[in-house]
């Protein structure tokens, strides 16, 4: 195979899969790993890439880098919706619910109003889940504040006043990273701090995230692993990640 081809080939799997191993490539393109490293710096001069440990990440995955809540919900929407379900598992039948902002909690949401689950109270600062779960009839707390337009989300200081004064039963909430060192993280400061509070909030937090979402650290962590009872995920964690999780006794359940 040409070099030029091999780059094509690379750019592609980049933009398909969000990050790219240099293992993976070393063994999808039977060359050596000091190679790969080579095309993926050539790569990353043009602005195709951006280089990290182990392999790269799409050019656009700077750490401040957030995407809009409707281009989430398109992405791994067969997998959030699998790790929704499992989720489901682990709602009570009465009790009060946390829901977080973000594309797998709403699969979540999704879920508990077609089962009509009306013993809940759902607790939540964004704005669709009040919105789709009130209109099914549920009980929903709307945690207000200053609500983001990227994400539909309230936050601010009083968003991270109200939620400190609560205590759940469980909380399901969403992470944009998800690393062995750094927790869970997300790109913005105000959404970090409401996610802090939900995290303090319930009595059982339950971290819904896809792989895409594996040893990915973004601008702000938010939590540590101690932090987190449970992870439902796609496909099992790997390496110093999956050593992590098991060291901060997190149950991993996979979807």
């Amino acid at each position: 195979m040409f070099a030029e081809e091999r780059y094509r080939q690379i750019s592609s799997l980049v933009s398909a899969d969000g990050r790219v191993t240099v293992a993976g490539l070393s063994s999808r393109f039977g060359i050596t790993k000091e190679t790969v490293r080579r095309d993926l710096a050539l790569l990353e001069n043009d602005g195709v890439l951006r280089r990290v440990h182990g392999g790269a990440i799409a050019g656009s995955g700077a750490t401040t880098n957030e995407p809009s809540l409707s281009s989430r919900s398109e992405q791994h929407s067969p997998e959030k919706r699998r790790i929704a379900q499992a989720a489901l598992a682990l709602v009570p039948e009465t009790g009060a619910v946390v829901l977080d902002a973000g594309s797998t909690t709403g699969a979540l949401a999704d879920l508990l109003v077609e089962e009509g689950r009306t013993g809940l109270a759902v607790i939540t600062h964004s704005v669709p889940i009040a919105a789709l779960v009130s209109a099914a009839g549920l009980s929903v707390e709307l945690v207000g504040g200053r609500v983001r337009a990227l994400t539909s989300a309230a936050v601010g200081s009083s968003t991270v006043a109200l939620f400190s004064r609560l205590r759940a039963d469980i909380a399901f909430i969403g992470a944009n990273g998800l690393a062995a060192g750094f927790g869970l993280s997300t790109p913005d400061l105000d959404e970090a701090a409401v996610k802090t509070a939900i995290v303090r909030s319930a009595r059982r937090v339950v971290l819904l995230a896809d792989s895409s979402k594996f040893d990915e650290e973004t601008l702000t962590s938010f939590a540590y692993l101690e932090d987190i009872d449970a992870l439902i995920t796609d496909r099992a964690p790997e390496g110093p990640l999956a050593r992590a999780l098991s060291d901060a006794d997190v149950e991993v359940i996979i979807a």
